[in-house]
């Protein structure tokens, strides 16, 4: 009888314990959702007044005039997509680089050095990455390539305007190319993770029909593996998108659209970050909310259109 009874004292104690965990998780999980519907409610207060008074020409205007309060974000957003585009057209195929050769043709002697390289890369501040970038890198970009770039596209006529000016040093190139060393370790670390997921069996009967390994990585590898190589695209995109300090030491924080990108810019991080704390009056601040609020839009849409991308992918897998 005591038996009987412990083993339903026990049950009883599992039931409970499991109706706990039930509930913490679902708590946890609205607590997710309360605090996102938070702040996208506080960034949509304090942006009323900027669209109320410019209303969507806001989205579209350059001029940034906080002694006339004229405000408009098209200059903000241009330079964060810009620079976020210019990180990943170097990031994305560097880092994908990388990952296939500490997969396929590093030497085991030689992984566990490079991995830990990549991995003390992501874990460097941002701060440090602007200051190595104003003082160091700028200046070397100054000297080197962008006299080079100016001097050999100056006389084509599309690439001419896209590398027009004098050589400043700062400006948005540079920012787009310390952002893509910034995103590079997250492409690569997980690039790498999903390659090492594949199955060695099919690497090896890809091998045993005679294909290179250029061919097994593009024939197998990257087929088998192209939701989680998408995913690290868009997680390093999405912090390419929100960089704050390293941008705003290197892009020159200037509010106009140059079709050089030589030029100095600015980005929405970069604009928030500089002006926040100096902003006079309830419409300079509120400009300056709606530019989050922009961004948060920007990003949001980013990584929607990247979940979607995936369960695409997943469905044709299922199939």
């Amino acid at each position: 009888m005591s038996v009987t009874l412990n083993r339903g004292q026990v049950l009883r104690r599992l039931r409970l314990g499991d109706i706990a965990f039930k509930h913490i998780t679902r708590t946890a999980a609205i607590f997710v959702l309360v605090l996102l519907s938070a702040v996208i409610l506080a960034l949509i207060d304090g942006s009323v007044l900027a669209f109320r008074t410019f209303g969507f020409s806001f989205l579209w205007e350059e001029q940034w005039n906080p002694v006339t309060e004229k405000f408009g974000a098209l200059a903000p957003i241009y330079g964060t997509i810009v620079t976020s585009f210019i990180a990943m057209l170097i990031a994305v195929p560097v880092g994908l680089l990388i990952a296939v050769f500490l997969t396929e043709l590093c030497p085991m002697w030689l992984r566990r050095p490079i991995g830990i390289a990549i991995e003390l890369l992501a874990g460097i501040p941002s701060i440090i990455y602007g200051i190595w970038g104003l003082f160091i890198f700028a200046p070397f970009l100054q000297q080197t390539l962008q006299p080079f770039l100016i001097s050999v596209f100056g006389d084509i006529p599309v690439l001419s305007t896209l590398f027009a000016g004098p050589p400043y040093g700062i400006g948005v190139l540079t920012a787009g190319l310390i952002l893509a060393i910034m995103v590079l370790p997250f492409v690569a670390s997980i690039s790498r993770d999903v390659f090492d997921a594949v199955p060695p069996v099919l690497k090896e009967a890809a091998y045993g029909l005679g294909c290179t390994t250029w061919e097994v990585v593009r024939h197998v590898v990257l087929p088998f593996t192209r939701v989680g190589v998408i995913g690290g695209v868009m997680l390093g995109l999405g912090r390419a998108l929100g960089e704050t300090m390293a941008v705003t030491f290197v892009i020159g924080n200037a509010h106009r659209i140059s079709g050089s990108i030589l030029a100095p810019g600015t980005t929405i991080s970069a604009t928030i970050a500089n002006e926040f704390t100096e902003a006079v009056g309830a419409l300079y601040t509120s400009s300056l909310i709606a530019l989050g609020l922009i961004l948060f839009v920007i990003t949001f849409t980013v990584l929607a259109i990247a979940r979607y991308m995936l369960m695409r992918l997943e469905r044709q897998l299922g199939n």
